[in-house]
C-alpha cells in the first residue's frame, strides 16, 4: 500500500514493484520528472516519528491551488525525493516559510519567470544532518542538500497543484526547480550569519525560503574590497530585470576568499550592502519601453516620477540585499537574482 502525495486519496494499492510504482507516479504526474521512492506506510510512518506534531496537522495552505499541507502529506513527499526521516522538521518549517504572504509564492508558483525556491540552512541542525556548505554546496553530490531541495520542489507541485504548463506557467523554467539547497559555511564566515542577522539566537536552527531566478558565476581575481565591489556591482546591472522594474531581493553567496577581502579591508555586512545598493543603480533609459511603464506603476511611489536618467536602485533599501558566505576555496561567488516581488522568509527548525 502506498501514500497518495496530494488532496487526493490517501492511500491505494500498487504492485509491490518499483518500476509498477513508478510508472503510477508518472502517469498521475506526482513525480518530478525523476524516479521516485515509493512511499509506503512503513516508510511514512518512520518519517512521521521524527516530529511531535499531529499528522493531520495543516501547517499551510500552498498556493497556487492551496492543498493543505498537512503535516502526513510533507512527509509523504519527504518520502518520495529520498529524504532521510530526521529531515522532516526542515520541510515544516520551510512549508510554513513559503506560505507567509511575504514570499508572495502565489506568484512566485504561477509565474512565467523561471524563479526556484532555495532553502537555506543554518544554526547546529544544518551541520548535524550534514548539509553541504562547502565544496559544490549548490551542486550535486550531498544527500541532504539534493533530497531536501527535492522533497520541497515536490510539496509545491503535489500539494500546491503547480504542475508544468498548468498552474505553473514557467517559459522556460531552470536547474534549480528540482532542488536547490544549502547551508552556510558558519565556521569560515567573518560577519554575523544570516538567521543571527534576521534575529535569532546563533544556537536556532532556521530555513530561509528564497525566490531564486537562477545563479551567475562571479570570476574575479580582484585583491581589494574596493575593487570587488565594483566588479559585483557592475554583476547585478542587467536591463531585463524584474529586480529594477520592481525592486527587488537580490542574494550573493560569497566565496569564502571574497568575504576574507572584505573582512581584511574592514568592510562589514552593512558597507558591503551599501556600497553594492549604490554602485549597481541603473539609469531608467537602459530598460524597454514597456518595462519603463511597468517600473512608473510600481516604484514611482517610492522613487518619484521616473525620467530616463533617473537612477533605478536595484532593492528599496541597501538592507534588502542579501549576503550568506559558502562554498570552498578559489576566486568565486555567486550572484544569485531573484523574482522581485518576494521576500525571503525564516523560520526556525522545531520538532
Amino acid at each position: 500500500m502506498s501514500a497518495a502525495p496530494t488532496d487526493r486519496a490517501a492511500t491505494f494499492e500498487a504492485p509491490d514493484d518499483f518500476e509498477a510504482i513508478n510508472r503510477i507516479y508518472r502517469e498521475r504526474r506526482w513525480s518530478d520528472g525523476l524516479p521516485i521512492v515509493p512511499p509506503t506506510a512503513a516508510r511514512v510512518e518512520r518519517m512521521l516519528r521524527e516530529t511531535r506534531r499531529s499528522r493531520d496537522e495543516v501547517i499551510a495552505s500552498v498556493a497556487p491551488g492551496f492543498g493543505a499541507a498537512t503535516v502526513e502529506r510533507i512527509a509523504i513527499n519527504a518520502v518520495l525525493a529520498g529524504c532521510d526521516p530526521e529531515y522532516l522538521p526542515v520541510l515544516i518549517a520551510a512549508t510554513e516559510a513559503v506560505a507567509d504572504p511575504a514570499f508572495n509564492l502565489q506568484g512566485i508558483q504561477a509565474t512565467t519567470n523561471p524563479v526556484a525556491v532555495w532553502l537555506v540552512l543554518n544554526g547546529p541542525l544544518a551541520q548535524r544532518l550534514q548539509v553541504n556548505a562547502t565544496f559544490n554546496c549548490i551542486g550535486q553530490g550531498a544527500w541532504a542538500n539534493a533530497t531536501l531541495g527535492r522533497a520541497m520542489r515536490l510539496i509545491l507541485q503535489n500539494v500546491g497543484g503547480a504542475l508544468p504548463g498548468e498552474m505553473d506557467r514557467a517559459t522556460h523554467g531552470q536547474p534549480g526547480k528540482y532542488s536547490f539547497c544549502c547551508a552556510e559555511n558558519e565556521e569560515a564566515h567573518p560577519w554575523q550569519p544570516l538567521h543571527v542577522e534576521r534575529g535569532f539566537a546563533a544556537a536556532d536552527s532556521t530555513v530561509t525560503v528564497v525566490g531564486a531566478e537562477g545563479t551567475m558565476n562571479m570570476n574575479t581575481h580582484a585583491k581589494t574590497a574596493d575593487e570587488l565591489a565594483r566588479v559585483i556591482a557592475e554583476t547585478m546591472v542587467h536591463p531585463p530585470s524584474n529586480e529594477y522594474v520592481h525592486g527587488g531581493e537580490p542574494w550573493f553567496i560569497l566565496g569564502t576568499e571574497h568575504a576574507e577581502i572584505f573582512h581584511r579591508e574592514g568592510w562589514d555586512k552593512a558597507r558591503v550592502k551599501r556600497e553594492l545598493w549604490a554602485r549597481s543603480k541603473m539609469a531608467v533609459r537602459h530598460l524597454s519601453i514597456n518595462e519603463i511603464e511597468r517600473a512608473r506603476a510600481s516604484r514611482t511611489t517610492e522613487l518619484g516620477p521616473l525620467a530616463d536618467d533617473t537612477l533605478l536602485p536595484i532593492s528599496p533599501r541597501p538592507e534588502d540585499i542579501q549576503l550568506i558566505v559558502a562554498g570552498g576555496p578559489g576566486t568565486h561567488s555567486v550572484y544569485v537574482p531573484c523574482f522581485g516581488n518576494s521576500r525571503a522568509v525564516t523560520r526556525r527548525i522545531d520538532g
